[in-house]
């Protein structure tokens, strides 16, 4: 793995969403960039709110740090993503995976978007590609192609770290959920494999953690620890195995509850749809479609 200086990594938890968003840097002084950040949303409200990204732009600043890049793992279902709001305050630009035009054409046929509505990327300013390295500063990330739980997701590689955004949990937790459109478990299967290739020692972020029995969220794993005790994945869980569990399991499970909020808003990368003739935004609820 590519490291040229260790890597500062601050780690900030959202209690609503389950969500870790992460700044990454050299230390102090030096340029940083910022992985799945959240805006909070009130569904009953429909209000946003921006304490958690205000909790990690005061960060920034104390820490004199320079915004380089916004990244999202992928087009999150369970939380609206700040990163607009990031870049007006601290500059940056927004990035995601290259495969995030898969997701947008999807969705704006199910949420009937606006014509106008672009499905190539356009609103992010980079798109990576599977491989592609980005610099900042002395430090650099690699994107690791990883898709399953969505056809878009990408994780990221700093030093001899893996943010694998919501392919893998905890161990106690599992795996993602695969019954998105365009979700697969056997592809999410071969994505967990590269990510079970690295050397055991290999830190695994999560975007997410759902702590079993009580226990204090947590956001580090390493990949000796998923393949030991991973109990949707753990070394000797076939395919066939996992993809008959993933199937079964997703058929039970509940939407998330910010899914038709997050996925409209993220796919236009954070930003608002227009407001309409009386300078109001909306968002749709498809009925009886997802």
């Amino acid at each position: 793995m590519n490291s040229k200086v260790k890597a500062n990594i601050k780690a900030f938890f959202d209690p609503e969403t389950w969500t870790y968003t992460y700044v990454v840097s050299g230390g102090k002084g030096t340029p940083c960039v910022i992985i799945d950040s959240v805006l909070n949303y009130d569904p009953k409200s429909g209000r946003t709110s921006t304490h958690s990204a205000d909790e990690v732009i005061q960060f920034i600043q104390n820490e004199e740090l320079k915004l380089a890049w916004i990244l999202e793992t992928h087009a999150h279902a369970d939380h609206l993503t700040a990163a607009p709001y990031l870049q007006e305050k601290l500059g940056g630009k927004l990035v995601i995976g290259n495969h995030i035009t898969n997701v947008q054409s999807v969705f704006k046929g199910v949420f009937n978007l606006e014509a106008g509505f672009a499905v190539d990327g356009s609103q992010f300013d980079h798109l990576l590609t599977d491989g592609e390295s980005l610099d900042f500063g002395e430090l650099s990330l690699k994107a690791l192609y990883v898709p399953g739980h969505t056809p878009a997701c990408m994780a990221y590689e700093i030093g001899d770290a893996l943010f694998v955004g919501d392919t893998l949990f905890m161990p106690d937790v599992g795996t993602a959920r695969c019954d998105f459109p365009g979700g697969n478990a056997k592809t999410l299967y071969q994505s967990i494999q590269k990510i079970l290739s690295y050397p055991n020692e290999t830190k695994l972020y999560m975007c997410h953690d759902y702590p079993p029995n009580g226990r204090s969220p947590e956001f580090c794993s390493t990949v000796g620890a998923e393949k030991s005790g991973n109990i949707h994945v753990h070394d000797g869980i076939s395919e066939e195995q996992f993809v008959q569990m993933r199937t079964q399991r997703d058929e039970t499970l509940q939407m998330p509850t910010l899914i038709l909020p997050s996925i409209q808003v993220n796919i236009r990368a954070g930003h608002f749809p227009e407001p309409e003739d009386n300078g109001k935004s909306y968002l749709k609820i498809p009925l009886n479609i997802l």
